[in-house]
C-alpha cells in the first residue's frame, strides 16, 4: 500500500519524521503528472482545511485523481459547521461518558480539551470514544472541547493543523500516524434509513430559482400518481427534515450556504437527496470538473489551474485570446468574465486570486448556442439549446442594478439530437454520480466539448419538458421512489 503525506511546509512532518512520501500542498495541485497511474493513499494534512484554500483543494483533486484521501471535502465541509455536525453529538457524548463512567478519573477536572489522532487518544481508557470519532470523521488530528461539570458535554469538534503541535502532542501524532498506516483503508461507516415522503427546498427570494413554483406544482401533481406527496420547505426548516422521506433541491446550491447543510443532513438520515452532497461538491467546482473531466478523456476546452499572478504569464499565447476566467463556484454565469487582453487579464485575476486559492483559465469557444442534456441516473432525459444573450457571449447577462437578462430556448427530441453530443454528456454526467446533472455542451467544428456539469439544473414545465413533456417528471419521480422502495 502506498501512502502520501501531504503538508503545506516540509518543516511540519518531514521525511524523517515517516517512511512514506512527503510532498508539499503546492506540489500536489500544480504536479499531476509525477503519479501517473498510480494510487495512492493520501493524508492531508494541511495547516488549514479552509473552504477554497490549498488545503480543500488537496482533498477535493485527490478525488477527482482516484486517490483515497483523508479527510475527504465532504468531511471537511462538515465539520466547518456545529449545525453540519451536531446529529453526531448525542452519539458521541453518550460514547464519552460511557468511558467516563468506567475510569472517573481519566480526565482531570475543567474544561475537556481532548486531541484524538487517526482515533487514538490519551488517556488510553477514552479509546472507545476516539475510534467512534474518527468513524464519523475520519480527520487526522480532531480537538475536542467541551465542559468539565458532571456529564461531559462536547462543545465543539475541528480539525488540527500539524503546526499546531509540539512536544508530547506532535511524538503522539507522529506515533498514530504509523500504527494507522500500517493498517488497511477503512471507509466510514454508512447509516441508512428510508421513509416516505419528499421534501422539495426552495428560496422564495431567488431571482433565478432552478424551478419555477408552477413547474413545481406540475411536479407535484406528477408525483402524486405515484403515492408521493411533495412539500415545498425553505431555509428555516432544516430541524424538521427528518419528518420527511426524501429531498429534492431546488434552490441554488453552493457548498457554504444551506443548501449544502440541507443535503448533508438528508443524507445522514438516509434520504435519497437530489442534489447529494458528494455532486454538490464535484459539480459546483469548476477546478475538480477540470481535472476529473480531463483525466477521463473527456473534452473540454483547453484549461490551465491558475494558483497566482506568476500562471498569468503567457496564458493568452497558450490558450489564444480572448481568455476566459472562472471561479471556482460560480453558477448561472456569474463569476465568469471573457478578458480581451493581457492588462484586462491581470487585473481580472488579481481580484479573483482575493477570493480564492485557484481561478480556471479557459480558451474561448464563441458558439450561437450552448446544449444542455439533462442526465438522471446515468441516462439522458432531455435535450435543449440555450441561446446566447443578443450582443452577449453568455446564455445570461448579469449587469449591476439590472434584472438578468437571458436568451432564448430550444428544446428537441432526445432522439433528435446529436448522438456525440447527448453520448459525451452521458459520460461525462456519469462520472459525477447517480443524481440528476445538467451537462453544457459546446458543439464546433473541431468537435463538441463539455463545459461544465451542474449538479442543480433548471427543470421547468414548458421548457426542459417542452419536448419529452411528463416523462422526464415520471422518470424523476421514479428516481425516488425506487430508491424509498429499496
Amino acid at each position: 500500500m502506498s501512502w502520501l503525506i501531504l503538508v503545506d511546509h516540509e518543516r511540519d512532518v518531514s521525511n524523517a519524521d515517516t517512511p512514506h512520501k512527503v510532498m508539499t500542498t503546492r506540489d500536489y495541485l500544480s504536479r499531476p503528472q509525477l503519479f501517473g497511474n498510480s494510487k495512492p493513499n493520501i493524508i492531508n494534512l494541511a495547516r488549514s482545511y479552509g473552504y477554497q484554500g490549498a488545503g480543500y483543494y488537496c482533498s477535493l483533486l485527490a478525488e477527482a485523481r482516484g486517490h483515497r484521501v483523508i479527510p475527504s471535502v465532504e468531511t471537511i465541509a462538515e465539520l466547518s459547521r456545529k449545525t453540519l455536525y451536531e446529529r453526531a453529538l448525542p452519539e458521541l457524548q453518550e460514547a464519552l461518558n460511557r468511558c467516563l463512567a468506567k475510569a472517573a478519573d481519566a480526565l482531570s477536572p475543567g474544561p475537556m480539551k481532548l486531541l484524538v489522532c487517526f482515533g487514538q487518544v490519551q488517556p488510553p481508557a477514552l479509546a472507545p470514544f476516539a475510534r467512534l470519532l474518527f468513524d464519523w470523521f475520519r480527520v487526522p488530528i480532531l480537538r475536542v472541547s467541551g465542559n468539565g461539570d458532571g456529564r461531559r458535554t462536547i462543545d465543539r469538534i475541528s480539525g488540527v493543523g500539524m503546526h499546531a503541535l509540539a512536544g508530547d502532542e506532535r511524538a503522539f501524532f507522529l506515533a498514530a500516524m504509523t500504527e494507522h498506516t500500517r493498517g488497511t483503508w477503512r471507509d466510514a461507516k454508512t447509516r441508512v434509513q428510508a421513509k416516505y415522503t419528499l421534501a422539495v427546498l426552495i428560496d422564495p427570494e431567488e431571482e433565478l430559482a432552478p424551478s419555477t413554483q408552477a413547474s413545481l406544482k406540475h411536479f407535484a401533481r406528477i408525483a402524486a400518481r405515484t403515492s408521493i406527496e411533495v412539500e415545498p420547505i425553505n431555509k428555516g426548516d432544516l430541524d424538521r427534515l427528518a419528518e420527511y422521506d426524501a429531498l429534492f433541491i431546488r434552490a441554488t446550491t453552493k457548498i457554504d450556504n444551506f443548501t449544502y447543510r440541507f443535503a448533508r443532513r438528508a443524507q445522514q438520515e438516509g434520504m435519497p437527496v437530489i442534489d447529494d452532497p458528494q455532486s454538490m461538491i464535484r459539480c459546483t467546482n469548476k477546478v475538480y470538473l477540470a481535472e476529473r473531466l480531463g483525466a477521463a478523456g473527456v473534452a473540454t476546452p483547453q484549461t490551465v489551474v491558475v494558483q497566482g499572478m506568476k500562471d498569468a504569464e503567457g496564458l493568452g499565447e497558450r490558450l489564444g485570446w480572448p481568455v476566459v476566467l472562472k471561479i471556482p463556484d460560480g453558477a448561472f454565469s456569474r463569476g465568469v468574465f471573457k478578458c480581451d487582453d493581457g492588462d484586462a487579464l491581470k487585473a481580472r485575476l488579481k481580484s479573483l486570486l482575493d477570493e480564492s486559492d485557484l481561478v480556471i483559465a479557459q480558451a474561448f469557444l464563441p458558439t450561437a448556442f450552448d446544449w444542455r442534456i439533462g442526465v438522471l441516473d446515468g441516462e439522458p432525459l432531455f435535450a435543449c439549446q440555450y441561446h446566447m444573450v443578443k450582443r452577449h457571449w453568455q446564455i445570461v447577462r448579469h449587469e449591476a442594478g439590472k434584472a438578468p437578462d437571458e436568451g432564448r430556448f430550444t428544446t428537441v427530441l432526445l432522439s433528435e439530437a446529436p448522438p456525440v453530443v447527448v453520448e459525451t454528456a452521458v459520460k461525462a454526467a456519469r462520472f459525477m454520480g447517480e443524481g440528476l446533472y445538467g451537462v453544457d455542451l459546446k458543439q464546433t467544428p473541431d468537435g463538441v466539448f463539455v463545459i461544465e456539469v451542474n449538479d442543480n439544473p433548471d427543470l421547468n414545465h414548458g421548457i426542459e419538458d417542452a419536448m419529452e413533456k411528463d416523462v422526464v417528471w415520471e422518470k424523476l419521480a421514479k428516481w425516488y421512489w425506487d430508491r424509498l422502495e429499496a
